[in-house]
């Protein structure tokens, strides 16, 4: 297949790219790299001309917090709803969009909320679509797990509430695998969490990482959830990823039921303490 994939330099991207070459497609990347640049892209004809031949589109972008030049309003919301009605136009037919676990009904944080815009989007065209909704990626590159390393490598963690919030990581090559499983699926217009087999309380998860770094088990040091987020208003100007809004979404919790992948993909997921 001639496949259309946007954000094919980013983390998730850029492993999809290289599975998809490896598969033997013909992978088009739509990237500021590749002279694409989501902010001058929010109309159905800007999509078009890229558009010609293309068997599939892929839609990999995203941003985990906001800068003065990126926006998750035009990169989440405008630019893919300009490329998926551009896609109904042109009679490219198949659409998988990269969105995030949590872009639901119960959304609450505009990261969530302009996923869920372009999900929307999505699901009322006459196309055949897949929303991915992966939970927290992790795997080589990932800058989330470069961030948690980091954490647990201190043997005194000191956590929002004890880490007692659930995650469910999922390994980057189970998200590729989805992607790969929707180019040959019989039946399209799903929505499908992507998650990994079990959750996880974030202290648990630190401390895996830990195992696997040779080391014994941190102490937690339990800090209220409210002094957390006061300091992440000025740590995320350090680390984008400290976002208050990314702690919410966090306290919140990051898990859904992994059925639906493992019976979309034949398999369960990879395990955490096999995959890292």
């Amino acid at each position: 297949m001639k496949i259309l994939l946007t954000g094919a330099s980013g983390f998730i991207g850029g492993h999809i790219q290289q599975a998809l070459a490896a598969a033997g497609h013909e992978v088009i990347p739509a990237d500021r790299h590749h002279g694409i640049d989501f902010k001058q892209m929010l109309k159905e004809d800007d999509w078009l001309p890229h558009l010609k031949d293309m068997d599939a589109v892929i839609n990999a972008v995203g941003i985990i917090a906001e800068t003065s030049g990126q926006t998750f309003e035009v990169l989440h919301r405008l630019a893919p709803q300009a490329l998926f009605s551009a896609c109904s136009k042109s009679g490219v037919n198949l659409v998988v969009q990269i969105s995030a676990l949590g872009a639901d009904e119960q959304a609450f944080t505009p990261y969530q909320l302009s996923k869920k815009a372009a999900d929307d989007a999505l699901r009322k065209l006459p196309l055949d679509w897949f929303v991915l909704r992966p939970s927290l990626v992790y795997g080589p590159g990932g800058a989330s797990l470069a961030m948690f390393r980091r954490m647990a490598s201190f043997p005194l963690l000191p956590l929002a509430d004890g880490g007692k919030q659930m995650v469910q990581p999922v390994h980057v090559s189970d998200v590729v695998a989805t992607v790969l499983q929707c180019l040959q699926a019989q039946t399209t217009g799903i929505t499908l969490d992507v998650v990994g087999p079990e959750p996880l309380t974030f202290a648990e998860w630190l401390n895996l990482i830990r195992q696997k770094q040779g080391k014994p088990p941190a102490r937690i040091l339990p800090i209220p959830f409210g002094p957390i987020v006061a300091m992440a208003r000025v740590g995320r100007y350090l680390i984008p990823l400290l976002h208050p809004d990314n702690l919410r979404m966090l306290q919140k919790g990051n898990t859904a039921d992994v059925q639906p992948l493992v019976e979309f993909l034949g398999r369960p997921p990879l395990h955490a303490e096999k995959a890292l």
